[in-house]
């Protein structure tokens, strides 16, 4: 096969558009609302950074990423932020990290370092890494939602109670992975059906509601409400409370190949919601309000989700680092452009609010809607209060990368090594 032939085949299939990478990751237990900060002043712009510019190690279609180094007082809010605070996390991507010969000389030496003491972490970057500032291009700026772990309440059998299916990928849905022909492609993952003697695109939302590819598929639990569990599909995993108090985990296993697209946006363009209304809570009231349009609300994303059941063990959600997610350290990032488990500075604010949220982050999932070099997606954790922060998380914000000195971003890029 020509590889003329296999774009012409990348342009019949859907591109894949993962809520969240594998390995699926398991669900969280209840935390404590992350408690909001006092109100601290503004700190002052930090100097615009200057220095050689290193161009994106990987083609982008959507974004012309450059990588800035930077000095430490270049991060705003760095010298006095409290780095103890979420050091675990590094801990937790050095479980990954520590096996690659770039990384590993870092993650031995953060075992040594005191944990309890913001000035020993803070320490161990400034001598071991270099900040890089991202930019798309000319735009330092970009986009910070959130996102967190639901729980949903169901039932194991169809009920009254639980009355909407969570399906586990159907037998006949088909992953086409390039990358081993043509490495130009390692991007690419595509998803499909045979139908006689051609592979066509899956089935859509719409299709899968009415049965479409589904009928022997094994159904995981039945829900009570629909739009909590396209709101599960969204995040990429959850926990379902059923009728005997038992407690379900469930994690992304795969999706149909088409791209994400948003309903907060179909409403706004409908007319229906105001920019600023299109919250996830906005998008719930909504839909109690107006059930009769809540399937064509749902299927204008064609995306559709499939899960399999966790074992039921302590820790956060499994990210696409294939390492347990810590509630407000973690962030889902673009992978072509910031390296999976990689510290990252966040300087962005809380939820519809001015109030700076700078914070010393880990890169250590990905998602489907989260695309280009200025772009993350924050986790809030598990239930309702982290919710709550992550419908309402619509920010602009700023990132820089940390890497250990004499790791060029490009090395970075190509796994460290």
């Amino acid at each position: 096969m020509t590889l003329r032939s296999i774009l012409s085949l990348c342009a019949t299939l859907v591109l894949a558009a993962c809520v969240t990478a594998p390995p699926p990751p398991p669900a969280r237990p209840p935390v404590t609302p992350t408690p909001t900060p006092p109100v601290t002043p503004t700190p002052s712009t930090p100097p615009r950074p200057t220095g050689p510019v290193v161009k994106a190690p990987v083609p982008a279609s959507d974004a012309d990423a450059k990588y800035i180094p930077v000095t430490w007082a270049a991060l705003p809010g760095w010298n006095v932020a409290n780095l103890a605070e979420g050091f675990s996390a590094f801990s937790e991507s050095c479980k990954a990290l520590g096996k690659r010969a770039g990384w590993r000389a870092s993650c031995d030496a953060a075992a040594q370092v005191d944990a309890r003491q913001p000035d020993a972490v803070r320490q161990f970057y400034q001598t071991r890494f270099t900040p890089y500032r991202l930019s798309d291009g000319d735009k330092l700026q970009g986009l910070v939602t959130g996102y967190y772990e639901p729980l949903l309440r169901g039932d194991s059998q169809r009920s009254a109670r639980g009355r909407y299916p969570i399906y586990a990928p159907p037998a006949d849905l088909l992953t086409v992975d390039l990358a081993s022909i043509y490495p130009e492609l390692k991007n690419l993952r595509l998803r499909g059906r045979v139908q006689g003697n051609k592979v066509v695109p899956y089935w859509t939302r719409s299709e899968i509601e009415v049965g479409r590819g589904v009928e022997r598929a094994e159904v995981l639990a039945w829900v009570e409400d629909p739009i909590e569990l396209f709101f599960l599909q969204v995040q990429g995993s959850g926990r379902v409370e059923l009728a005997n108090g038992e407690l379900m985990r469930v994690g992304y296993a795969d999706q149909n190949g088409f791209p994400y697209k948003s309903i907060g946006k179909w409403l706004i363009d409908k007319g229906e919601l105001t920019a600023g209304q299109a919250t996830m809570q906005g998008i719930q009231a909504w839909a109690q309000a107006n059930p009769a349009r809540l399937a064509e609300l749902l299927n204008s994303n064609p995306s559709y989700v499939f899960f399999r059941r966790l074992n039921n063990t302590q820790g956060g959600p499994l990210g696409a680092l294939g390492v347990p997610l810590t509630d407000g350290y973690s962030i889902a990032v673009d992978p072509r452009y910031t390296p999976l488990g990689a510290p990252v500075w966040l300087s962005t604010s809380y939820p519809m609010s001015n109030q700076p949220l700078q914070r010393l982050m880990y890169a250590q999932d990905t998602g489907g809607a989260i695309r280009g070099a200025v772009r993350a997606d924050f986790f809030w954790g598990f239930g309702r209060e982290a919710g709550e922060q992550a419908g309402r998380m619509k920010q602009t914000g700023e990132m820089w990368i940390i890497l250990p000195k004499g790791m060029t971003p490009a090395q970075a890029m190509a796994g460290g090594r």
